[in-house]
């Protein structure tokens, strides 16, 4: 039996991992974050399996009984209820989570992830536009933020945990890990990535996608049939198209905080917001007489990649969407936003002569760019989901969309760390008064 002290036995035993971490200092960053990030995506990637299949239930089981749309304006009461008594300190959604890497705060509280998702699933059943990038966005920082405390992360870890939630809630629910890596790198802050939460956030988005695939989940399939050779004139095409994606999606970001400051000033007590909002939705849909304009409008998305579709069908979406979530329905902006890209740019196979289904393709990404201030990850996840032959292409059209939305954005969180752009007449002012 060894006689030595235990310190001394301990100090030899761990000498050889001092002389390891010594010559290879980001391990210990490594080993920490990669097990914090497959917490996160396990839980996280689980919590999106969840929530998917029972947003392809709930819509089935709405599109089966349409009565239930007339309840529209009690889900909503119901919806604004609930909030207004037990969940003011979570309402913000998204823009708490942007908050919060900003300028951290208390710990989210985690009944944000089961409100927002009770929320969705009743704006669904009964027939809301909404999408569902916010739900997975605002479970899995609810959710992830619940470790902070645990394993007692600094300030400074702490907005790097809650980047790659956003990045595992975004990659898992719509199977794309690449661009929900990139998009919670790029969304906190215009023009700036923050460098540190790369490898956390890239190992939490992948994870969380793989998490979801093994749970069996699907996720719907696009097709571009036809890309053109590049070309100049082609090059332009995607341009033209690329500023008609970013003035829609300026026009959809200015309407939807517009449309919901009319609601808060003229409806004194939040639960009658949805009330409201949903009697409009409700009569709305009776009086078009379809069911196309709500709830995610998958198939119409598809259909934009195939067949010609009505010009207005964007127009339509945009309206739904903007009055179902200006009056506090839960949900998301992203999906409505790829129906109204895609349609925009069906719309505009009528005049641009690129093909129609990459025309789709483009718009489906640069709207939502554009309402963002996401170009690199959407550029991205245009590969992801239609391959790599579109690059060019839906990158044109994703910078172009970017620029021109101007600073706006459907996260009023979202901070400005460097301008798109410096203006022109400014500089030439300055080099004028230099000379």
């Amino acid at each position: 039996m060894s006689t030595k002290p235990p310190n001394v036995f301990l100090k030899k035993i761990s000498l050889p991992f001092r002389l390891f971490f010594r010559h290879y200092p980001a391990m210990p960053y490594i080993f920490k974050w990669l097990f914090i990030s497959s917490l996160i995506g396990v839980c996280v990637g689980s919590a999106s399996a969840g929530f998917l299949q029972s947003l392809n239930w709930v819509t089935d089981y709405r599109e089966n009984h349409l009565w239930l749309i007339a309840l529209l304006p009690l889900g909503g009461l119901a919806i604004g209820l609930l909030y207004h008594y037990f969940g003011q300190d979570v309402e913000a959604g998204n823009n708490l989570l942007l908050e919060n890497i900003h300028k951290p705060g208390a710990t989210i509280p985690f009944r944000m992830a089961p409100f927002v998702y009770i929320g969705t699933m009743a704006t669904h059943l009964f027939g809301g536009s909404a999408g569902r990038e916010g739900t997975a966005l605002q479970m899995a920082g609810a959710i992830a933020d619940q470790f902070s405390k645990p394993f007692r992360l600094s300030e400074s870890e702490r907005k790097i945990l809650i980047i790659a939630a956003i990045a595992a809630g975004f990659g898992s629910v719509f199977g794309t890990p690449l661009a929900g890596a990139i998009f919670g790198l790029e969304v906190f802050l215009i023009g700036r990535l923050k460098y540190d939460a790369i490898f956390p956030t890239f190992a939490a988005a992948i994870i969380a996608d793989l998490v979801t695939k093994l749970w069996q989940t699907p996720h719907t399939h696009y097709h571009i049939d036809l890309v053109p050779e590049l070309s100049v004139l082609n090059i332009l095409y995607a341009g033209l198209a690329g500023i008609a994606f970013g003035l829609c999606a300026a026009a959809f970001s200015k309407s939807i905080h517009f449309t919901g400051s009319i609601f808060k000033s003229r409806i004194a007590f939040p639960p009658f917001r949805p009330l409201v909002g949903g009697v409009i939705v409700a009569l709305a849909v009776w009086a078009i007489g379809t069911t196309k304009y709500i709830g995610l409008g998958i198939p119409t998305i598809v259909a934009s990649f195939e067949q010609q579709l009505p010009a207005y069908d964007f127009a339509l979406k945009m309206a739904f969407t903007i009055l179902t979530l200006a009056a506090s329905f839960k949900g998301g902006e992203v999906t409505p936003l790829f129906f109204i890209g895609a349609a925009l740019g069906n719309a505009l196979a009528y005049f641009i002569p690129l093909p129609m289904g990459l025309l789709a393709g483009m718009g489906f990404v640069a709207v939502f760019a554009g309402a963002t201030n996401t170009p690199l990850a959407c550029s991205v996840m245009a590969m992801e989901l239609f391959g790599s032959a579109c690059g060019v292409y839906v990158a044109i059209a994703c910078v172009v969309a970017y620029l021109l939305s101007g600073h706006n954005s459907i996260y009023g969180k979202q901070v400005i760390g460097e301008p798109k752009h410096r203006r022109f007449i400014s500089d030439m002012g300055k080099r004028l008064n230099e000379l």
